[in-house]
């Protein structure tokens, strides 16, 4: 290295962690811009998103279908011996803790949803076309 190399210097400042609203202010800083701009960004943040959550979704299928299928063989062959009215039990029980809890902290999720897609019209529908197109795709 070269004693003369000159570096540059990043003011990390305003990425704070106590600012914890910027989702919403990069969706507002989008839904300024115009109606082509915001088509564009749901369109292709929709697209990107399907086809992630597409590749994701068959990984995760495989993943837990091979599981099943390991813990049923491992059952019939005697290694395992599962308790199914038991699983069965805490699977209630956990679901309803977590509706619970979940209704506890995220109380306005469906009504914050639902305003900013009122708000947000053509970067909303754009996504949702441009996620469908990423599923097919």
């Amino acid at each position: 290295m070269a004693d003369n190399e000159e570096y540059e210097i990043l003011d990390l400042s305003a990425f704070r962690r106590q600012d914890r609203n910027w989702p919403r202010n990069i969706f507002q800083d989008i839904s300024r811009q115009s109606v082509l701009h915001q088509v564009l960004i749901g369109g292709g943040t929709g697209w990107v998103s399907g086809y992630l959550f597409l590749k994701v979704g068959k990984i995760a299928a495989v993943s837990l279908g091979l599981t099943l299928l390991l813990i049923k063989i491992a059952q019939h062959q005697g290694y395992i011996k599962i308790d199914w009215p038991k699983v069965q039990q805490e699977i209630n029980q956990t679901r309803k803790r977590l509706e619970r809890d979940a209704m506890r902290q995220y109380p306005n999720v469906m009504n914050n949803i639902r305003e900013f897609v009122r708000k947000n019209v053509f970067l909303a529908g754009s996504f949702a076309g441009g996620f469908l197109l990423g599923v097919v795709f």
